[in-house]
C-alpha cells in the first residue's frame, strides 16, 4: 500500500455516523462552542498518539504492530490483553455496521428485508479482504474519497450560506456566526464539555489503524509520517470545520439526532434530494468502517498466530499474502457478534460493547506508553535521536500529554453515570484476558518441557 491508502484507511475508520448522524446530539449538548472545544480537545489528543504511533511504526513497521511495540516495551501479557481487546473492538464495530448497512438500503426497497442487504454486504466486504492487500487499500480509498468530497462540499456550501452568497431557508440575512452565542458561551453549562469530550473521543477511534497497516505500506518510512499529519490536520478540519457550519447554520436547540444535520442545512438550502445523496454518504461511511474493520481484526489474529499466542494456522497466508484463516476467523467473530444483538441484546451484546468501548482508550495509552520506553531504550544502546527514520515533535511532553488525557477520560468515564457500567464490564475482561494469556503460557511451557524429556 502507498500512503495515499494508508492516509484513506485512516480517515476511512474515523469518519462515519459519528459525524454523519450523531454530531448534531452533541451540539444539543454542548452548545456551539462547547462541541469545538471538545472536538479541539479530542483533535489535540489524536495528534499527541499519532506522531508517536509514527515513530513507532518507522522504527518497527510490524503489521498488527500495537501488541507487538507492548510485548517488548510494557510486557506479553499486557500485548495479549491489548490484541484481544482491540480486535473485539472492531468485530463489535463491524456487526454494528452491517446491520446500518442493511436498513440505510430499506430507504430506497422499503420492502425488502434488512437483513438480505446486511448478507449481501458481508459478502463484498469479505471478498474485497480475502483477495489481495492492493484491493482492499483501493477500495477503501475510493469508499473514504466519497465521504471527503461530501464534506468538503458541506463545508464550501455552508460557508457559502453562512456569509449570504446563497439563500438558505429561515433568514432573510446572511445568518454570519449569531447562533454562536445566542443564548450565551455555554447555554448548558459547562459541563456537558466533558461528558461530551468522551464522546469525542470515541468519534477518533480508528486513527491508529494506520499503526496495524504499516507493516504490509511501501517505504513506511515515507508514507507513514506523511499519512500521520495528513490524517490528523484532514480530520481536525473536517470535524471541526463541519460543526462550526451545523452550529452556525442550525439553531443548537434544534439539532439532534432524529435528523443528520447534514441532511438539514442541504434541505435548507434547497438541495434537491438531499435525503438520499446524504443516504448514500452514510452507506458508503458504514461500508467503509467494515471494511477497515474486517482487516484490522484479521491483522492481529495474524499477529497473535505469528506469536504463538493462538494456532500457527491462523498465520498462514495465500499466494497474494493475505490471512485467510485470520480474516475467516475475523469475520465469524463478528457474524456472532451480529447474532448477539439479536438474540442477547441486553445481555452479552451490552457487555460485548460495553469492553469494545474502552478498548481505543487503552490502546492510545500503550501507543504513548511504548513510545516513551522506545526512547528511552534507544539512547541507551547508543542512538542520537538524529539517527530514527521519523522522530516524533514535542517529545517527551506530547506522549505524556496523551497518557494525561486518557486518564483523564477514564476518570470522565467514572463519573458519568451513562458510562460507568462499562467499566463493570470492561475490568473483569481484562483481568480473565491476563488470566487467560498466563493459562496458555503455562501450558506452552509445559508442552515444551514434556518435548524436552
Amino acid at each position: 500500500m502507498e500512503s495515499r491508502h494508508l492516509t484513506m484507511i485512516s480517515l476511512g475508520g474515523v469518519i462515519g455516523t459519528g459525524l454523519f448522524v450523531s454530531s448534531g446530539y452533541t451540539i444539543h449538548q454542548a452548545g456551539p462552542l462547547g462541541a469545538i472545544l471538545a472536538y479541539g480537545v479530542g483533535s489535540l489528543l489524536v495528534y499527541c498518539v499519532m506522531v508517536s504511533l509514527g515513530e513507532l511504526s518507522v522504527a518497527m513497521p510490524y503489521a498488527g504492530s500495537f501488541h507487538l511495540y507492548a510485548k517488548r516495551f510494557i510486557g506479553p501479557g499486557s500485548a495479549f490483553t491489548i490484541a484481544i481487546l482491540y480486535w473485539l473492538n472492531w468485530a463489535v464495530a463491524l456487526a454494528s455496521e452491517f446491520t446500518a448497512a442493511g436498513l440505510l438500503m430499506q430507504r430506497w426497497f422499503p420492502d425488502s428485508p434488512s437483513w438480505v442487504w446486511s448478507a449481501a454486504f458481508i459478502i463484498v466486504v469479505f471478498a474485497l479482504n480475502i483477495l489481495s492487500v492492493r484491493l482492499y487499500g483501493e477500495a477503501e480509498f475510493w469508499f473514504a474519497s466519497i465521504k471527503v468530497f461530501a464534506i468538503v462540499a458541506f463545508i464550501i456550501i455552508g460557508l457559502l450560506a453562512i456569509f449570504g452568497a446563497i439563500p438558505i431557508s429561515g433568514y432573510d440575512h446572511a445568518p454570519l456566526f449569531n447562533n454562536f452565542v445566542s443564548d450565551g458561551w455555554f447555554p448548558n453549562g459547562f459541563a456537558p464539555v466533558f461528558s461530551t469530550l468522551l464522546t469525542v473521543v470515541f468519534a477518533f477511534s480508528g486513527t491508529e489503524v494506520v499503526g496495524v497497516a504499516a507493516g504490509e505500506t511501501k517505504d513506511p518510512g515515507r508514507a507513514i509520517p506523511k499519512a500521520v499529519h495528513t490524517t490528523v490536520f484532514r480530520l481536525a478540519m473536517f470535524f471541526i470545520g463541519s460543526i462550526a457550519v451545523m452550529a452556525a447554520l442550525i439553531p443548537w436547540h434544534q439539532a439532534g439526532v432524529e435528523t443528520s444535520p447534514f441532511v438539514l442545512v442541504f434541505q435548507s438550502i434547497g438541495m434537491p434530494f438531499a435525503g438520499d445523496v446524504m443516504n448514500f454518504v452514510v452507506l458508503t461511511a458504514v461500508l467503509s468502517a467494515a471494511n477497515s474493520g474486517l482487516y484490522v481484526c484479521s491483522r492481529m489474529v495474524w499477529s497473535l498466530a505469528k506469536e504463538r499466542l493462538i494456532p500457527v494456522r491462523f498465520a498462514k497466508t495465500n499466494f497474494h499474502g493475505v490471512p485467510v484463516w485470520a480474516v475467516l476467523f475475523s469475520m465469524a467473530g463478528s457474524l456472532l457478534a451480529l447474532l448477539s444483538s439479536v438474540i442477547a441484546a441486553s445481555t452479552v451484546y451490552l457487555v460485548l460493547v460495553a469492553v469494545s468501548g474502552l478498548a481505543t482508550l487503552v490502546v492510545w495509552f500503550s501507543v504513548c506508553v511504548c513510545h516513551i520506553r522506545f526512547r528511552r531504550e534507544w539512547a541507551q544502546s547508543g542512538h542520537s535521536v538524529s539517527e530514527l527514520g521519523y522522530r516524533a515533535p514535542g517529545f517527551p511532553v506530547l506522549p505524556w500529554l496523551a497518557i494525561v488525557m486518557c486518564i483523564g477520560a477514564l476518570v470522565l468515564v467514572v463519573l458519568d453515570e451513562t458510562q460507568r457500567s462499562t467499566l463493570y464490564c470492561m475490568v473483569p475482561f481484562v483481568a480473565c484476558c491476563y488470566a487467560g494469556y498466563y493459562m496458555l503460557e503455562r501450558r506452552r511451557k509445559d508442552k515444551e518441557t514434556g518435548t524436552e524429556g
